[in-house]
């Protein structure tokens, strides 16, 4: 007798624990998807802060290296070292789809446009997009210059968007859509 009673507590709690693990793993799936979107944009956002920060260091001592690299203005090239290619190869590396990166590159080199106390550097836009950003004119202009690196790029999340189909509904299981960072670093050149 009490071994059959021990057998049919044992059969009840195996369909409690079932159940349990249905309730839970909708849950448990939308917060371990959503972390690993998370952590890979927090990725994303370092490595973005990086490129511009490297193509506008080199926007102001690109002429100064070791190796005597003249800083021309022009985009992407695999012959010559620019601002906005150096800037595409930080990406790279690490991104996918950073050519589809909008890279904004506001350099001396470029030009100056402006009036004497309001003296700004010339921009150029690389990439697809149509947005431009005007760097403020330095407050110490025009024995100062602003050079500015400015890079947009839309992240889509690692695990897309999906449902786990129930009977009562689907259940969305991820929660971040794709976002799009903008990073500027700005950099004061001697005018």
């Amino acid at each position: 007798m009490r071994h059959a009673s021990f057998r049919n507590l044992h059969r009840r709690t195996q369909g409690q624990s079932m159940i349990e693990t249905a309730l839970l793993l909708p849950i448990l799936l939308l917060l371990a998807f959503n972390a690993i979107n998370f952590g890979y944009f927090f990725f994303v956002a370092i490595n973005l802060a990086v490129a511009p920060r490297t193509g506008v260091q080199f926007s102001i001592i690109g002429e100064a290296t070791p190796v005597n690299i003249p800083l021309p203005p022009a985009g992407p090239s695999t012959s010559q070292v620019s601002v906005s290619y150096l800037t595409y190869q930080d990406m790279l590396g690490v991104l996918s789809g950073s050519a589809n990166a909008r890279v904004q590159v506001c350099s001396k080199a470029l030009g100056l446009n402006g009036t004497l106390t309001s003296t700004r550097a010339n921009c150029v836009q690389f990439g697809p997009g149509s947005e431009t950003y005007t760097p403020e004119a330095d407050p110490e202009a025009p024995n100062f210059i602003l050079n500015r690196v400015d890079v947009v790029y839309q992240v889509q999340p690692i695990i897309p968007s999906f449902e786990l189909p129930t009977p009562a509904g689907p259940i969305p299981l991820t929660l971040v859509p794709s976002l799009r960072f903008h990073r500027q670093v700005s950099m004061r050149a001697m005018g």
